[in-house]
């Protein structure tokens, strides 16, 4: 019992740190378009995607292949939890504007992603 109860108080003191390791991306919406229209991320770890609208109107991220919808009003911000991914190409686009508001998630690979970010200085 005693081991149990250690187990959980460790578990739990860690938990902050597993939450805010969890990497952020930024994918900003203006003039009807998203940018970067291609978003890398590393694939195999839960990441958080912050969506900020600069437009004045409100926007729908659309997504079938993330399986995901949020809408994003005008001048805001909303904030999308996804993975783990597998490595691949995930499209989205604003279902607002399709014609214009388009991209892709490109989840690279954990060895790719560590070759890239060990090179960026």
């Amino acid at each position: 019992m005693m081991s149990l109860l250690r187990g959980c108080y460790i578990a739990l003191l860690l938990l902050p740190f597993n939450v805010l390791a969890r990497q952020e991306f930024v994918l900003v919406l203006k003039d009807h378009l998203f940018s970067p229209s291609h978003l890398h991320v590393p694939a195999g770890v839960k990441i958080k995607v912050r969506l900020i609208n600069q437009d004045a109107t409100p926007e729908e991220f659309e997504s079938f292949a993330l399986n995901r919808e949020k809408v994003v009003l005008g001048m805001a911000e909303a904030v999308l939890y996804l993975g783990p991914l597998k490595a691949g190409e995930y499209d989205f686009f604003g279902d607002f504007h399709p014609d214009s508001a388009k991209g892709v998630l490109i989840a690279v690979p954990e060895q790719e992603w560590q070759q890239q970010v060990t090179h960026v200085d």
